[in-house]
C-alpha cells in the first residue's frame, strides 16, 4: 500500500477541537482519523469531546467516516460522565451517523454501561481481528491492563494507535476498575513485541512532548520498558 494512500489525521482535542472545553484542555486526548485517501473513507478513533468538529474535520480533508474504533471505555475516550462532567462520544457519532463501533470483545459491557449505546449498536473483535477500511488494513491487538479490553490498533503495520496502554513517555495506570498490573505487563511486552520498532506510536493522550515516536525509541526510552521482570513492572506500576 502506498504511503500516499493512508489517511492519518492526530487531533488533540482543547486544540483541534473542543478548544473552548476546560476539562478537554486538562485531559489532553487525541482522537484518529484513519482511512484510505483513494476511496475517501475512514475511521474515527475514540470519538469524544467535539464529535462534530472531528466530522468537520474529515469532511474538509475529502474523508467519509464509515465507523469508528475505540480503544477502551473510559467516558474521555467513547463519552459518558468523567466525574460528572459530561463528555459527548459514541452516542453523539451514532446521532450523526449510522455507523458501527468497534470494540474489544472484553470491552463491550463496559461499553454499554457507561454510555447509552445499546450492545446491538457494538461491533465485537477478538485480538488478530482485521478490519479493512478502503484498501487500508488495520488489525486490532487485545492489549488488556489498563481496561480488560483494551486495544491497540495496528495501521498498515507502521502505525501503532495504543489507546491508554502505552503513552510516548509511561503508560497506562492500573488502579480503575478492571485494572491489572499483570495484564499490562504481558500486552506491553508480549502482545505488543510483534509490532516493529519503526512503527510510529501514536498514544491516547499527549503527556509527553512528542506527539508521537517509533516504538523503538519508546521501547529505549519509556519507563515502562525498564522493568526486566514482571515483579519488578509490579513495583513500579502496581496498583496497590
Amino acid at each position: 500500500m502506498s504511503e500516499d494512500r493512508l489517511y492519518i489525521r492526530q487531533l488533540l482535542a482543547g486544540r483541534d477541537i473542543a478548544d473552548e472545553d476546560a476539562i478537554a484542555v486538562q485531559m489532553r486526548n487525541f482522537v484518529y482519523l484513519v482511512g484510505d485517501r483513494a476511496t475517501g473513507e475512514a475511521v474515527v478513533v475514540d470519538p469524544a469531546w467535539d464529535v462534530a468538529g472531528a466530522l468537520r474535520i474529515a469532511e474538509s480533508d475529502g474523508m467519509r467516516i464509515v465507523g469508528a474504533l475505540a480503544t477502551h471505555h473510559h467516558p474521555d475516550h467513547v463519552g459518558g460522565s468523567l466525574m460528572g462532567h459530561p463528555v459527548e462520544g459514541i452516542e453523539a457519532l451514532r446521532s450523526h451517523l449510522d455507523v458501527p463501533v468497534h470494540v474489544q470483545r472484553e470491552e463491550s459491557r463496559w461499553v454499554t454501561r457507561g454510555t447509552d449505546v445499546e450492545a446491538s449498536q457494538l461491533v465485537e473483535h477478538d485480538s488478530g481481528d482485521v478490519l479493512e477500511v478502503g484498501g487500508i488494513s488495520i488489525e486490532l491487538l487485545h492489549t488488556p491492563g489498563h481496561t480488560p479490553g483494551s486495544q491497540c490498533f495496528l495501521v498498515e503495520g507502521r502505525h501503532l494507535v495504543s489507546g491508554d496502554t502505552l503513552f510516548i513517555d509511561g503508560c497506562g495506570r492500573t488502579d480503575l476498575p478492571g485494572g491489572d498490573t499483570e495484564a499490562l505487563y504481558h500486552s506491553l511486552h508480549k502482545v505488543l513485541a510483534g509490532v516493529p520498532g519503526d512503527a510510529q506510536v501514536l498514544p491516547g493522550h499527549l503527556y509527553s512532548p512528542q506527539a508521537a515516536a517509533p516504538l523503538s525509541q519508546v521501547r529505549e526510552r519509556n519507563v515502562a520498558y525498564r522493568a526486566s521482570s514482571l515483579e519488578q513492572f509490579v513495583e513500579l506500576f502496581g496498583a496497590g
